[in-house]
């Protein structure tokens, strides 16, 4: 299939048994071993890149895209630490249910500023932007072109995360143990970090700090990236 193709399956999916799905393993109700190991995961991914942020000591002056920010994990404690945060999600679903848990955790729905957007139509510049767990949903020719247009809305920082390419993830998700069967999940793809490496540098952005992110069922890769 072709970038198109993934985008609408993405968009589909979002807006449908996706959300239910997603919704409830970022939300804290009860859930199934396997979702709370994936939340869990995420939830990992979403306090490594908010100590990361706050180690610096300048949050509360920032700008920063949420590009692809899902029901809100990280927008809401960015923008409760003063950070000036622009989220946004290819899900009008998603969208929703951003708006109603950062109204009732800040009681406003000013900042985080949400909108309905797709990734690759994003116009506005930000000292930070961020892109936690999408990659996962696109091949690397489109990945590859969505790092590229965030790299030009980065004043000075791109942070992003990804499942990485290895030996061993390969063969868990060839015999379905790594990734959800088709029936519950949009197509995984996984990256070589060198790769990705490479865009950001072709980009004016090099890594100044890097983890790996690992749970039983969730796996991830973790960049930061500034501009040289």
């Amino acid at each position: 299939m072709n970038a198109t193709d993934d985008k609408a399956i993405v968009q589909d999916y979002f807006n449908s048994t996706g959300f239910d799905r997603w919704q409830r393993i970022y939300g804290d109700g009860e859930v199934n071993k396997v979702q709370l190991d994936i939340r869990t995961g995420h939830q990992q991914t979403v306090d490594t890149v908010i100590s990361w942020l706050t180690a610096d000591g300048n949050l509360a002056d920032l700008t920063i895209c949420d590009a692809g920010c899902g029901v809100g994990s990280l927008s809401i404690p960015l923008a409760k630490a003063g950070a000036k945060v622009r989220a946004s999600d290819i899900s009008e679903k998603m969208v929703s249910e951003a708006k109603q848990r950062a109204a009732a955790a800040l009681g406003n729905n000013e900042n985080p500023n949400f909108t309905v957007q797709d990734l690759e139509s994003l116009s506005d510049r930000a000292h930070t932007v961020i892109c936690l767990d999408v990659l996962i949903h696109y091949p690397q020719e489109q990945a590859a072109e969505m790092i590229a247009h965030l790299a030009s809305l980065a004043e000075s920082r791109l942070i992003l995360s990804f499942a990485p390419k290895t030996c061993m993830l390969t063969i868990l998700k060839k015999i379905g143990s790594f990734f959800p069967g088709a029936s519950k999940a949009t197509r995984a793809y996984q990256h070589r970090a060198k790769d990705i490496i490479k865009i950001l540098e072709s980009h004016g952005l090099k890594v100044q700090r890097q983890t790996t992110i690992g749970t039983k069922f969730y796996f991830s890769r973790l960049l930061e990236a500034t501009r040289s």
